[in-house]
């Protein structure tokens, strides 16, 4: 089986579960992962959040299995809200 098909058939509770594998280095029953386990974990987490997530990262692994990376205006462009009319309440120390 190859990992595409793999990571289309993975379930939400199962990435959860192969991320937390990949983060600890143990199975979240308390098993110690094996360092091949553990490999195979990252690799497969990697590929499905490049499939199924959308990503906020600066740099992320992209569906075709290249390194994406985003510019600093992008970045930039994701916090700046749609609508410039935005203020920040303001008060009076009487007023509080």
């Amino acid at each position: 089986m190859n990992i595409e098909t793999l990571v289309n058939n993975m379930t939400p509770e199962l990435y959860e579960r192969l991320s937390f594998c990949a983060e600890t280095g143990k199975w979240p029953d308390g098993s110690v992962a094996s360092e091949a386990q553990r490999g195979h974990a990252v690799q497969l987490v990697m590929a499905y959040q490049a499939k199924h997530l959308d990503s906020d990262q600066m740099m992320t692994v992209g569906s075709n299995g290249e390194l994406v990376t985003k510019s600093k205006s992008e970045i930039k462009a994701q916090f700046v809200s749609s609508d410039s009319n935005d203020s920040i309440a303001t008060f009076k120390n009487d007023e509080l």
